[in-house]
């Protein structure tokens, strides 16, 4: 629909009028909507005017990512892969490296953001939506551009220049002292679906004519020196242009001429020359001036308000549902990228279509990369919007899941001892009659021992592995449904590999454990009797959590090892909100404004507690009052205990909990509120797109404190006092505060609607029934001993298992042993717990990576043909750990690629490249900005790169290379 009512015609004026007038310019920035045009819409004509004005650089893309994403709610992970599809169609078809940022957008600024435009070969950072208050001081005293290092560990390795637009932010003031008519929109503004019959859209500005042009230029010059006055040299940065504009390029610039032109024939009377400019061509200017800039550390510019009531905290938490399945998404995706490299370079022989494939995988990359868009994820988008968001999502999904059982069936489906697999599905089907069978893929280069889930019939069960020995299983009454069980596998897998279980009906050998239950009564807590207690303990090897039955609430969690009882209880409470805009400030998509302080939701409590030999399930029910038949929120807590002969490290020391919330009523805002007897000074750590934490003292304010000490959580949060810090690792974004000494809340859900005229108009109310079932790890303990647990165990969260179903058929069912069983292809590939596969994957680009050869093939015109090169893969390696962080996990560490990747085949060729893939690191130079600390201007080279294939990665360092194997 914005194609067609605008986004089109943006590309389509836009070059034809840069074709007309040698001094014209512009910037475009998401590639989604340029390559929709260029793929769909431009003719060859179009296409070779492209190429040109690109190469004269009056056409520039900046940034050059799919979106222009999120930076709040964001993972690293699918930043980098938009980044890096956006990047990797640029270079492959105009030969372009992106090297400047256009971040005016998103709501708020992390400081992971200059890093990764760092790491991509940037060399300039452009934001706008911070806090009005910063601003406007940083505004009054010059200070608005400085050189940022968003990595405490990077530094000034990756340190970037950056630029704060001044109060007016991006869109060009419209106002004309002269006339009532708005100034410099001479298009209008877009309608929606259709553009208008006769061309006439609402609201175009008034044209420029002999009679009004003086009157015009001195309103633009009033403007530009108002605005030079924030800033530290004589070059004004003025972006014309807004959201939906230049549909109609040749009126835009027809008036915007003679405005130039006047300016500059009148110089001398204005004091002001003006000229069409790029993002490079401002930045170019202010680089060469050779000022000494200020530092910023690592702080973000998180939460964002824009007035004093306007807190933009709401959409940390807007569209629960979307925000869990966009990292599903990407998590499956992770996954099936590096099944599918794997299975390219270990079944050379293999009969799946590679270019089949390759198409599955990049309609789940481009979704993913689509929904970062910082109207996506965010949840600010119209329901409209969201449902092609989630379409698209689910069918990359499918495509990718479909892609990981045909790959299971190839390798598998030979004819031996009568047996073959019948089927290969992603949905269990629970059928008890046939054996079942269930693939289970370890996307991370660890060992990981965890449980998978598997939906079941009835409870007598028993689960075999490929050698047919029992594992170790429990299987209780479902949570979801009356008439189904969980099965609960034990499942142990190298990094990278799969298993393969087999769930057959009770016969008589070893059966899985049931879990028993036990249901206490429901509790009324109004007149439940605050001074008797009664206790009982739920224990693992590594935590005792005790309940107290006359509450049927968390009392408190002891820590066993150092044996650190901390009192712990959770509550779940509601913010209510106004929605009508004439009594006061409203919460909607964007904004949280609660009306005061959050109330507490239940009166009553009903538990019922699942034990067996393996987990221990807690089961909360929060009711209205003691007589409602349905339950509004619901908590299940489980405690994982491993038997000998597992490394239960990981899955010993986590409490996870899974929540039940909705649908809620009108106007509510939904958190669970931890309390603790932690003595925190209200000082709370959240993450930073689960790349590095923040630092979120409490801070007091005149107006609206509650909304704007809330952060992001992205993937981590804690609180911690001098001896024991609490961590919650999360598989979604959330909103989280700290609102009292020891206490930590959590935003899970909100269903809003308000009469904001705005939020009317694009159908942005957030009415949302949907029941949202969240997951949080916790993990209680000492500081050093949280260390040690977070980073993998956050990452054990985001890449859990992925479990494929499937059916046996066959005169005798026994799973075949492993394909060529202790071969060197069953060489697991494996990391150092502080080191992370971020990126195993063949991206499938035909460009050379010999920029010089890249530029000739395009200038030649051979850019377009050839199908996919499978021979290159796409590998990173990312440190999880800050300098000084700990004492053995903040070392560098020395990986040996060969030998890393030895099980994929003999690794014949490396070559260390940029964070998306553009540059070779050996010639990229970032411009060198002139700091106090650092007094030379010049420029940055790059890390020492590998020789003879081993490398040593430094903390934080996100290391990205091109792999080439021998081909057999």
């Amino acid at each position: 629909e914005s194609m067609h009512a605008y986004a089109a015609n943006v590309y389509t004026t836009v070059i034809e009028e840069l074709v007309k007038g040698k001094q014209r310019k512009f910037i475009a920035v998401e590639q989604e909507f340029f390559r929709l045009w260029w793929d769909m819409v431009a003719t060859d004509t179009q296409k070779q005017q492209v190429h040109r004005l690109l190469e004269e650089g009056r056409l520039e893309f900046v940034i050059g990512g799919q979106v222009m994403h999120d930076e709040a709610v964001t993972l690293i992970d699918d930043q980098i892969l938009q980044l890096t599809e956006g990047h990797g169609f640029l270079y492959e078809t105009f030969g372009f490296r992106p090297q400047f940022s256009w971040h005016v957008d998103p709501f708020g600024a992390s400081a992971t953001t200059p890093t990764l435009f760092a790491l991509a070969g940037f060399n300039a950072h452009l934001i706008s939506r911070i806090d009005y208050d910063l601003k406007a001081d940083m505004q009054k005293s010059k200070k608005l551009q400085f050189v940022w290092q968003g990595s405490p560990s990077l530094s000034e390795r990756q340190e970037m220049f950056t630029h704060v637009m001044d109060q007016y932010s991006y869109c060009t003031p419209s106002h004309l002292p002269f006339s009532n008519r708005s100034g410099f929109f001479w298009n209008g503004f877009a309608t929606f679906p259709d553009p208008p019959k006769d061309g006439v859209y609402p609201d175009m500005s008034l044209p420029v004519t002999d009679a009004n042009l003086h009157l015009y230029a001195e309103t633009m010059v009033a403007n530009i020196k108002e605005r030079a006055a924030w800033f530290q040299t004589g070059e004004v940065l003025w972006p014309w242009g807004c959201d939906k504009q230049f549909f109609n390029a040749s009126v835009q610039y027809s008036n915007m001429d003679l405005l130039v032109d006047y300016i500059n024939k009148h110089s001398a009377e204005f004091g002001v020359t003006v000229q069409y400019a790029t993002v490079s061509d401002y930045f170019q200017a202010v680089y060469s001036r050779n000022l000494t800039w200020e530092i910023r550390d690592s702080q973000d510019f998180l939460p964002y308000s824009t007035e004093p009531f306007q807190a933009w905290t709401g959409f940390y938490t807007s569209r629960s549902t979307l925000k869990g399945i966009a990292r599903r998404a990407s998590s499956l995706l992770y996954a099936g990228e590096s099944f599918f490299t794997q299975y390219v370079w270990k079944h050379p022989e293999g009969s799946i279509c590679k270019y089949k494939a390759l198409k599955q995988l990049q309609s789940l990359r481009w979704a993913v990369s689509e929904v970062q868009h910082h109207d996506g994820i965010t949840g600010t988008e119209s329901p409209k919007v969201k449902d092609m968001y989630m379409n698209n999502l689910i069918y990359g999904m499918i495509n990718v899941k479909k892609l990981m059982a045909s790959i299971i069936f190839d390798i598998n489906n030979v004819k031996r001892n009568g047996e073959v697999y019948s089927s290969v599905y992603t949905k269990g089907s629970g059928k008890p009659d046939v054996d079942q069978y269930v693939v289970v893929y370890n996307p991370l280069a660890w060992n990981i021992t965890t449980f998978v889930t598997v939906s079941v019939s009835s409870e007598a069960m028993s689960v075999y592995d490929e050698l047919g020995h029992s594992v170790p299983a429990q299987v209780q009454s479902s949570v979801e449904s009356q008439s189904t069980y969980d099965l609960y596998i034990l499942v142990a897998i190298s990094g990278l590999s799969y298993r393969k279980y087999s769930i057959k009906p009770l016969d008589g050998k070893q059966s899985a454990f049931i879990g028993s239950s036990i249901k206490y009564k429901r509790r009324d807590l109004t007149g439940a009797d605050q001074q008797s207690q009664q206790l009982f303990p739920v224990v693992n090897s590594c935590y005792q959590i005790v309940f107290d039955q006359n509450t049927n609430l968390m009392h408190s969690i002891t820590e066993r090892e150092t044996n650190q009882t901390v009192q712990f209880t959770q509550e779940f409470l509601e913010y209510h909100v106004n929605g009508d805009t004439k009594k006061g400030p409203i919460s909607d998509n964007y904004l949280f404004a609660p009306n005061a302080s959050a109330v507490p939701v239940s009166k009553a409590v009903g538990l019922e507690v699942m034990s067996g030999n393996l987990m221990t399930e807690i089961r909360q029910y929060f009711y209205s009052n003691v007589t409602s038949q349905d339950y509004i929120y619901a908590v299940y807590t489980r405690l994982y205990s491993v038997p000998e002969g597992y490394d239960g490290k990981l899955l010993c020391h986590r409490i996870e909990q899974e929540y039940s919330v909705g649908p809620l009523e009108l106007n509510r805002e939904a958190v669970l509120r931890t309390s603790t007897n932690l003595n925190t000074g209200q000082l709370l750590y959240t993450d930073n797109n689960g790349y590095q934490m923040q630092k979120r003292p409490f801070k007091a304010y005149v107006n609206n404190t509650v909304a704007r000490n809330y952060y992001p959580m992205v993937q981590t949060a804690c609180i911690e006092d001098d001896a024991t810090r609490l961590m919650l690792l999360a598989e979604r974004p959330h909103g989280v505060s700290s609102q009292g000494n020891g206490q930590v809340e959590v935003m899970l859900h909100r269903r809003l609607w308000n009469n904001l005229q705005w939020n009317l108009n694009n159908n942005l109310t957030l009415n949302d029934s949907s029941v949202v079932r969240p997951v949080i790890w916790l993990i209680l303990g000492t500081k050093a001993a949280t260390n040690t647990l977070y980073r993998t165990s956050g990452l054990a969260l985001e890449h859990r298992p992925v479990v494929m179903f499937g059916a046996l058929s066959g005169d005798k069912p026994k799973l075949p042993r492993r394909l060529q069983q202790n071969s060197v292809h069953d060489l697991p590939v494996t990391l150092p717990p502080n080191l992370h596969l971020q990126t195993l994957s063949i991206p499938g680009w035909r460009y050379s990576s010999n920029h010089a050869e890249q530029v000739r093939s395009i200038l030649m015109g051979k850019q377009k043909q050839g199908d996919a090169d499978f021979s290159r893969v796409l590998l990173r390696i990312r440190h999880l750990y800050e300098v000084g962080e700990d004492p053995v996990l903040s070392q560098p560490v020395m990986v040996d690629l060969k030998s890393l990747l030895q099980g994929l085949g003999s690794v014949v060729a490396v070559e260390e490249r940029s964070l998306t893939g553009t540059w070779d690191v050996n010639t990229l130079e970032r411009w060198k900005w002139k700091t106090a600390q650092y007094p030379g201007k010049g420029f940055f080279n790059s890390t020492e790169t590998s020789k003879d294939f081993t490398v040593t990665v430094h903390p934080k360092e996100i290391r990205t290379f091109f792999v080439y194997f021998q081909v057999q």
